[in-house]
């Protein structure tokens, strides 16, 4: 067996997956991404495919599969089960009218003025994604990163220490998004190591990570790798995860969740909103009521983004603000509420209407709820306020 011990942080992490640990004894997680359901003959296994899955997979070129655990979750007769529909490859791939071309260099602006390494994407002024993986526990045929992770067509260098040399020199800089590829496929050790060189840096007040691996792979939260989330820090670790439906939670994802609350991580969800998955009134209603159940706060909704390839999942732009005011807001807990927004090469851009307010004029404003009922509110201009009293 390889021994990964004294292996540098710069090897290309893109080509590891940890198949054993130290004690040559492999961990459930470890056996799962050994075994990988990316084969027509192991998909068989699971479902009863249709000549239109099979003729799809026979001619695409991308990656695809998953883990058997979530493999498992599929319906095996029905080819628009949701958690099916995010596995197998469909021959719409080949379509492309809305998807921009080398998309990820676009949005990530990759190809601007400021020099970054390639494991650096960035947005924003005070935050950056760092970028240490291409692989996954899914390949979800909705990735807008397909270019990187999906189709392998756009190759970056993934260089940690040189993306951690240029964070500690950018010090406008106070939070950071690790991410892939699926950054927790990493071994224990090399995750503790980023973290670890990301604390040292005196300007990063915070740490995310995003990862599908607490609903594709719960096994991955292991007693190790609770140690190296885990303890009181003044730099905190937040967990955004991705789940599309509720048939994709199940009591391991559960146990997974309680494993991270308990050694100090809060795990919110991304959910992307997806023809035929989600965009209909219950699924929608009732994944983000059972997200709430097993403690996953709904943290976004984000509507697909122009990547190529996936435009058979595209929705109407209202569809999310409808469904929010139709299934959530006053219907269900506040808490269930996401907010509905685009991730752009500007930054993620909410595409909520304000439905609420049905009229208003110089003295009130006209509200009205969920139910259709109305109410009103004065209607306060900024002059007014100066003249108070108390003032």
């Amino acid at each position: 067996m390889q021994d990964l011990r004294n292996q540098p942080i710069n090897t290309p992490l893109a080509e590891e997956v940890v198949k054993y640990n130290y004690a040559d004894k492999m961990e459930e997680w470890q056996y799962q991404m050994s075994n990988q359901v990316n084969t027509l003959e192991e998909l068989k296994k699971y479902i009863n495919i249709t000549p239109g899955e099979e003729k799809a997979i026979e001619e695409t070129t991308a990656r695809w599969g998953t883990t058997p655990y979530f493999a498992s979750l599929m319906d095996p007769n029905n080819s628009n089960c949701p958690v099916r529909k995010q596995v197998v490859p469909s021959i719409h791939e080949q379509n492309n009218l809305y998807g921009i071309e080398n998309y990820l260099v676009y949005k990530e602006n990759r190809s601007g003025d400021e020099e970054r390494p390639d494991t650096i994407a960035r947005q924003y002024r005070d935050r950056i994604a760092f970028t240490v993986v291409n692989k996954c526990g899914i390949y979800c045929r909705h990735c807008f990163r397909k270019e990187l992770v999906v189709d392998k067509s756009l190759q970056l260098r993934f260089d940690v220490d040189e993306g951690l040399e240029w964070i500690r020199e950018h010090t406008e800089l106070r939070e950071v998004l690790v991410t892939g590829g699926d950054p927790l496929l990493l071994s224990d050790e090399k995750i503790d190591y980023i973290i670890c060189k990301l604390r040292e840096i005196p300007h990063i007040e915070m740490i995310r990570f995003g990862s599908r691996l607490p609903i594709v792979l719960p096994h991955r939260i292991t007693k190790g790798l609770q140690r190296v989330l885990g303890r009181y820090h003044k730099v905190p670790i937040w967990l955004n995860t991705q789940c599309n439906h509720a048939n994709e939670i199940t009591e391991k994802t559960a146990e997974s969740v309680w494993a991270l609350l308990t050694c100090g991580v809060n795990v919110g969800n991304q959910a992307v909103l997806l023809k035929g998955i989600n965009d209909d009134k219950k699924s929608f209603k009732e994944l983000h009521q059972k997200l709430l159940n097993i403690r996953i706060r709904p943290y976004y909704v984000f509507y697909l983004e122009p990547a190529p390839g996936i435009d058979h999942f595209r929705t109407p732009v209202e569809k999310g603000a409808e469904l929010i005011r139709d299934t959530i807001r006053g219907h269900t807990s506040g808490l269930a509420q996401p907010m509905y927004v685009i991730a752009t090469k500007i930054g993620k851009i909410p595409l909520m209407p304000d439905y609420y307010i049905v009229e208003k004029d110089e003295e009130k404003y006209t509200l009205q709820n969920y139910r259709g009922e109305i109410t009103t509110i004065p209607n306060i201009h900024e002059d007014e306020t100066a003249d108070s009293p108390l003032h």
